[in-house]
């Protein structure tokens, strides 16, 4: 059979090297010129980015950083970067502060360096999310593209065990829904294949050594080749699901993917045969679900959307904003019912396997 597809890739410089995210950014921000930088990181992380920029002039430090940016602190930070006159964002923090970084450059232009400290590879996407009246609206600009990415492992080392597992499971999700997401093709389909073996190994190795950077560096680069695969394929079913329950009722972002993930795929596998083998292989076993279960269960990862407040009396709402915006394309037909049973699952945490065996 010959192959037939077309595949967009997306501009971007990577900069990859533990302990050298000070020299890598002041290189950066020389090389592309900027003389007017604003600095947006978390107030938590604030110590760790003014290390990240210590050999820049910055005009500008903020901390500001929602989860799920909401629109109104998208605009202060809109308004902070109009007044000083900022020509160039340094982001040092996890995917809200990336997603912030990503609100100014969509209104302003202004080129990001994005500085990741988890997994959830929001700085090598072109997609940005803004939530306002407890919905969450995302879109593709490739304004928000940040210019050069700087992954450094050894600002992971903070990131407690069981946010890394969350974080990198988010990071996994990323690849599973790239191989049926709206535009999947051969090049997605490689990338989230070694996505998912960095990631498998990377995060055992974590939470084994929490301090080694060998798993730290395995677990970015997966996270990477992740978001990569993903801003080609497009948002599939699993991420539609979850930028609901993320942005209508406030779940935590890592942790609902996590969670809500074997859901998803023990719905799609038995209709995707082809993406359930490279899913196996890639955990070196023979079933997909297996092998992710298997991942989850030697990493303890979060397990029910009930422990991070979601309840019975938000499924109707969810299905009711999730259901129209899952892809046609999704492998399996997905019907109110159907979805209706997969949240009423991941709610309580009950076995993946009886989507697979009950749903229409």
């Amino acid at each position: 059979m010959s192959l037939v597809f077309d595949h967009v890739t997306l501009g971007q410089r990577v900069l990859f090297g533990s302990g050298k995210a000070a020299e890598n950014v002041a290189a950066e921000v020389a090389r592309l010129g900027a003389s007017r930088v604003m600095v947006i990181s978390s107030e938590f992380e604030m110590p760790m980015a003014r290390e990240v920029a210590a050999d820049l002039e910055v005009a500008l430090w903020h901390d500001e950083v929602v989860m799920h940016v909401p629109v109104d602190v998208a605009e202060r930070a809109r308004a902070a970067a109009a007044g000083a006159g900022i020509d160039l964002i340094v982001s040092v923090g996890g995917g809200s502060t990336t997603g912030l970084a990503k609100a100014v450059a969509l209104t302003t232009g202004v080129p990001i360096v994005a500085v990741p400290t988890t997994y959830a590879g929001s700085e090598a996407t072109n997609v940005w999310g803004l939530t306002e009246g407890a919905r969450k609206t995302t879109g593709v600009d490739d304004r928000v593209l940040p210019a050069t990415v700087v992954y450094d492992a050894a600002l992971t080392l903070s990131l407690p065990v069981e946010m890394s597992v969350a974080s990198g499971l988010n990071g996994l999700a990323h690849c599973v829904d790239s191989l049926w997401g709206p535009r999947a093709d051969p090049i997605n389909a490689a990338m989230a294949a070694e996505g998912i073996r960095a990631l498998a190994a990377g995060l055992p190795a974590i939470a084994a050594d929490p301090q080694g950077l060998e798993g730290r560096e395995q677990a970015l680069y997966g996270a990477y080749l992740a978001a990569v695969s993903f801003a080609s394929a497009g948002s599939g079913m699993h991420h539609k699901i979850c930028h609901v329950l993320g942005g209508t009722f406030n779940l935590p972002h890592a942790q609902t993917h996590a969670t809500v993930l074997p859901y998803v795929l023990a719905f799609n596998a038995p209709s995707a045969p082809e993406a359930a083998a490279r899913i196996a292989a890639a955990f070196g076993t023979t079933d997909a679900l297996e092998g992710l279960q298997a991942l989850r269960d030697r990493l303890d990862a979060p397990r029910a959307l009930a422990d991070y407040g979601f309840t019975e009396d938000g499924i109707a709402e969810a299905v009711q904003v999730a259901l129209p915006a899952i892809p046609a394309n999704n492998p399996r037909p997905v019907t109110a019912a159907g979805l209706t049973a997969l949240l009423r699952a991941a709610l309580v945490g009950d076995d993946p396997k009886i989507l697979t065996d009950e749903l229409d």
